[in-house]
């Protein structure tokens, strides 16, 4: 029983451990750092950073000293016979004596170090190798701000549809007790069947609307867990407030935030690739320029008509070699002088794509700027806006038990304020999603 007990715990334990690596319970700011070292997408921006370090260093050591070694074994299962004249011997001129030169086996080892001294593709190339690096780490930025904006967004989404979901509840409520009082007025004919019929429709509306929020609402979280890295089924609870985060993210000091396009992520991204078509251009003009290599190599070689190689007495003969090669380039047929032109056109759509960058940047920052300060007026707007809606309602639910209003009128002041409450919650979200566009944008995250 005691073994039994010992190998279930042990079965246990890694999800045990799992449960506590992978908290359940955020804020939108512990949401935030949990996906931008777990979301899938943040993970491989880094994975590619590590890369580009890598390539980096595979880069400059291609024009560092490199050291090779080879062992080859050679053996003739039939000998090449030459023909010699037979004279050489003491034979007839005219006639030919069949010799086979050299043993049936050989074995050389040989090493050699090589060298570069100068090759202008290989400056180029680290400089280049820099600039990828630059470009993952800069990608790996973009990669964390939009996940950051998919969080507060997918964050968001799920505070909505928890509101949601009571608001719609409190009005069936409300309404199932309406519906009740005013049957119990028809059936004692102190009111017409209309009146039923109203809050019948009012009530079937806002259940069917409670059930496609409530489905929604578990869409919402699992996107939110996609969002986070986590598996999508996995209980997730949020305890932030989505009034409350409204309120944290009404910033106007923001609207005023320095508007400096060269600081933002798109513009060092497009900055980047012009750098990278001048490092190519740079690198075909290099083509045409001389390279000069140097190498060293020693070994030794065997030979024999039997395997004996690894015998002690076994002879070997030593030889070495330094030599120097220089290689010229003078006639390509024009060939480089198109790849160098190809390389020209490159820049210079480089160029104007990084002018049309930062045109297109400012107008999203003004245009993101605009919309966070619409969302913020639109906030207080709907917020006034729900407070008359649910005055409107309370008067004229009064009004239609005291026999004064309509139940056409007291439907349409329901229907006023339904709307007004999503509305409302939607205003909410608005805000918080606006800011975080405008902090995208801006490259920037205001706390």
């Amino acid at each position: 029983m005691t073994n039994k007990f010992y190998f279930i715990l042990i079965l246990l334990l890694p999800f045990a451990g799992f449960s506590q690596e992978a908290p359940t319970s955020f804020t939108l700011q512990e949401a935030i750092d949990f996906a931008l070292q777990n979301n899938r997408n943040s993970v491989n921006a880094q994975w590619d950073v590590e890369a580009a370090k890598a390539q980096k260093w595979e880069t400059t050591a291609t024009g560092l000293p490199q050291i090779s070694a080879a062992v080859d074994y050679q053996n003739f299962l039939k000998q090449q016979v030459q023909v010699i004249p037979a004279e050489f011997f003491g034979g007839n001129p005219g006639e030919f004596a069949e010799v086979v030169f050299g043993t049936k086996q050989s074995m050389n080892a040989t090493a050699t170090l090589t060298q570069k001294i100068f090759d202008g593709s290989y400056l180029v190339g680290l400089q280049s190798a820099k600039v990828f690096l630059d470009i993952s780490k800069n990608a790996k930025t973009k990669t964390d701000l939009e996940v950051r904006k998919g969080v507060i967004n997918a964050y968001g989404n799920v505070l909505l549809a928890e509101e949601s979901v009571q608001i719609l509840q409190r009005n069936v409520d409300i309404l199932k007790k309406n519906l009740d009082e005013i049957t119990k007025i028809f059936e004692n004919g102190l009111e017409e069947e209309e009146s039923v019929e109203q809050l019948q429709i009012t009530l079937s509306g806002v259940e069917s609307n409670l059930k496609n929020v409530t489905r929604m609402k578990t869409l919402a979280y699992q996107m939110l867990n996609m969002t986070l890295g986590l598996e999508i089924h996995r209980p997730t609870v949020l305890t932030d407030n989505l009034e409350r985060l409204t309120q944290e993210n009404i910033s106007l000091g923001l609207l005023e935030a320095d508007t400096n396009v060269e600081n933002t992520i798109d513009y060092l991204i497009a900055e980047n690739d012009k750098v990278s078509k001048e490092l190519m251009l740079k690198l075909e003009k290099s083509k045409a320029l001389p390279t000069l290599n140097a190498f060293i190599n020693g070994g030794y070689s065997a030979f024999s008509d039997d395997f004996t190689f690894t015998n002690k007495d076994q002879t070997w003969f030593g030889s070495s070699l330094f030599g120097v090669s220089l290689n010229i380039p003078i006639f390509s047929s024009g060939m480089r002088s198109a790849a160098t032109q190809r390389a020209k056109i490159n820049l210079e759509k480089a160029e104007n794509d990084l002018i049309d960058k930062e045109q297109t940047i400012q107008f999203e920052i003004a245009s993101a700027k605009s919309d966070y300060q619409f969302a913020i007026e639109d906030y207080e707007n709907k917020k006034q806006n729900l407070k008359l809606a649910e005055r409107i309602e309370a008067k004229n639910q009064t009004k239609f038990f005291e026999g004064i209003a309509s139940s056409f009128d007291m439907r349409q002041a329901q229907t006023q304020l339904y709307a007004a409450q999503q509305e409302f919650l939607q205003a909410m979200l608005d805000v918080i999603n606006a800011k975080a566009e405008l902090e995208t944008a801006l490259n920037v995250v205001m706390e």
